[in-house]
C-alpha cells in the first residue's frame, strides 16, 4: 500500500501525479470510509487548480450519497474552526499550504476541527488501494450546498478572542503582506475590526504567487522589509498560501524569525496561565525552555507537523504550542496553526504591555538558528537517514530520533530529517553562538550529501 499522506496532508505536483483521475480516486475512497450522514465541508486555497479540483471532490462525494457543504476559497484555519460549526463530520480542504505553485494537495480535517489522525488516513490510502468507488441510485444522490458566511464566522471568532478596545486604542499600523493567498479576505477584515490601520501588499488571490513564492522564508520578503519602515507601520506580516504561518518585520524592517514568535508567545501564555505545558516539535528552539522555565512551564517536543503537535497538545491540556516556521497554536481558540489568531494575539500581547515588538523581543533568551535544505528523492530517504544517524552519532553527547535525528554536540545541536512535503532534507542548526549554528548547519549538509553519495 502507498502512502499518500507526509506531515501536512497530500502534496504533489499537479498535471504529474495530482491529476483529476488521481483527486477522484480519493475523494472516492474518503467516501467510502465515511459513513453516510452529517455533511462533509470542502474549502480551498487560492491556487490556481483548487477551485476546479475542489469540485470534483464535491462531485464525487455526493455521487457517492454524501451531503457536502462548500466553504469556499479560505485559509485552511478557517476551514478548521467552521468544520464543527456547520456541524460537518469531516472537511477537506484543497491547499498545498507554502509549497511553490506547481503543487497542490488534500487536507482531512476531523469533526471536532483538529486535523485528521494518521490512523485515518491509514483507512483512505487503503480504499485508494482496493480502488474504491462507491455511488448510489440517482434518487440517493447527495446535495452540495454552499455556506457563505465561513469567513465572517472565523473572523467574529478571532476578535472575541482579544481585548479589541485596547487594541484600537494603539491606533496600530499594520503592512499586511497575503502573499496572494488565501488570507485576502479574512486578515484585512481582522485587521480592521481590530481598528488597525492597514497597508495591504498581495492582497489580490492569485495562484502563481506573482508577489513572491508561497513559503515566507526572509528571502520572499524583501518587498516586506522595504515598506515597513518607509510607511512608519509598527510591524509587517506575512502569510503563507493558506495563512496557516504568521512570519513578522519589526518597524525598522528586520525579519522576525519564526523560532522568536514561538518564544515570545509561549512565554507570554505561561505567564497568563501561571503554569503550563508548550508543545513544539524538535525543531523548536531551546530559548522556548529558557524563556518558559523560570515561570513554571515546561515543554514536551513532539514529531514535526501540525497534527503531532495538536494532538499532543490535546492530550496533555497544553495552554501553547507551535512551530519555528510561524505555525503558532492557540487552545482557547482552536488547536490549528493559525496565521490570523497569531496576528491578532500579538497586537493584543503590544496592546497589553505597551511596548514595541522588538522590545519585547529582546527580552528573550537569544539563539541563533540556521537553516537549510538538501534535494532528496523520495525513495532515497530512509537510506539517507540511516547512514546520516550514523555519522552523527559519532562525537555527539546525546542523539534523539523522535523525528530524524537531532544530535547534541558541543555549543548547540543539529537535526537533520527528511520532509514530509516535498523532496528533500531539512537541515536546522541552533547555538548561542552564531558561527557555531553556521559551523553546525555545515556538519548536517555535509552528512546528508555524503550519505547521498554512500547510498548511490
Amino acid at each position: 500500500m502507498t502512502r499518500l499522506f507526509g506531515t501536512n496532508g497530500i502534496r504533489e505536483v499537479v498535471g504529474e501525479r495530482f491529476t483529476p483521475s488521481f483527486v477522484q480516486r480519493v475523494a472516492a475512497a474518503v467516501g467510502s470510509v465515511t459513513p453516510v450522514g452529517p455533511p462533509i465541508a470542502v474549502g480551498w486555497d487560492g491556487r490556481t487548480s483548487s477551485p476546479a479540483l475542489a469540485r470534483i471532490v464535491s462531485g464525487t462525494l455526493a455521487t457517492a450519497g454524501h451531503r457536502v457543504v462548500e466553504l469556499g476559497l479560505l485559509p485552511t484555519p478557517a476551514v478548521q474552526f467552521n468544520v464543527p460549526r456547520v456541524g460537518a463530520q469531516l472537511g477537506l480542504i484543497v491547499t498545498a499550504s507554502h509549497n511553490p505553485p506547481e503543487f497542490n494537495g488534500i487536507k482531512c480535517i476531523a469533526a471536532d476541527g483538529l486535523e485528521a489522525p494518521r490512523e485515518f488516513e491509514e483507512r483512505i490510502e487503503g480504499a485508494v488501494a482496493a480502488g474504491a468507488a462507491p455511488s448510489v441510485p440517482y434518487d440517493r444522490i447527495g446535495d452540495i450546498g454552499v455556506d457563505s458566511l465561513a469567513a465572517r464566522r472565523y473572523v467574529d471568532g478571532i476578535a472575541a478572542q482579544v481585548d479589541r478596545d485596547r487594541i484600537a486604542a494603539r491606533k496600530f499600523s499594520i503592512v499586511l503582506d497575503c502573499g496572494n493567498g488565501a488570507s485576502a479576505e479574512a486578515s484585512p477584515a481582522l485587521l480592521r475590526r481590530l481598528g488597525c490601520r492597514v497597508v495591504s501588499v498581495n492582497a489580490h488571490v492569485d495562484g502563481t504567487f506573482p508577489g513572491h513564492l508561497s513559503e515566507p522564508v526572509e528571502a520572499n520578503l524583501g518587498d516586506l522589509k522595504r515598506i515597513v519602515p518607509a510607511v512608519g507601520a509598527e510591524l509587517g506580516v506575512v502569510h503563507d498560501g493558506d495563512a496557516d504561518r504568521a512570519i513578522f518585520v519589526d518597524r525598522s524592517g528586520r525579519f522576525v524569525p519564526g523560532e522568536m514568535m514561538l518564544t515570545l508567545l509561549a512565554r507570554d501564555a505561561v505567564e497568563q496561565h501561571h503554569g503550563g505545558v508548550v508543545v513544539t516539535p524538535v525543531s523548536g528552539s531551546q530559548a522556548v525552555e529558557d524563556a518558559v522555565r523560570p515561570l513554571g512551564g515546561s515543554v514536551v517536543y513532539t514529531r514535526v507537523g501540525s497534527p503531532s503537535v495538536t494532538h499532543e497538545m490535546q492530550a496533555r491540556r497544553a495552554v501553547f504550542g507551535g512551530e519555528e516556521n510561524g505555525g503558532l497554536i492557540f487552545p482557547s481558540f482552536q488547536l490549528a496553526r493559525d496565521g490570523a489568531m497569531t496576528l491578532a494575539a500579538t497586537l493584543d500581547l503590544l496592546a497589553r504591555d505597551g511596548r514595541s515588538l522588538e522590545e519585547l523581543l529582546g527580552g528573550l533568551p537569544h539563539y541563533t538558528m540556521v537553516k537549510e535544505k538538501v534535494a532528496c528523492p523520495v525513495e532515497r530517504r530512509e537510506e539517507v537517514l540511516a547512514e546520516v544517524s550514523r555519522r552523527l552519532s559519532e562525537g555527539s553527547e546525546r542523539v534523539v530520533t523522535i523525528d530524524g535525528v537531532k544530535a547534541y554536540r558541543a555549543g548547540g545541536w543539529v537535526l537533520l530529517r527528511p520532509s514530509g512535503t516535498e523532496p528533500l532534507f531539512r537541515v536546522f542548526a541552533e547555538s548561542s553562538d552564531p558561527e557555531r549554528a553556521k559551523a553546525l548547519a555545515r556538519e548536517g549538509l555535509e552528512a546528508v550529501h555524503r550519505a547521498l553519495d554512500v547510498s548511490e
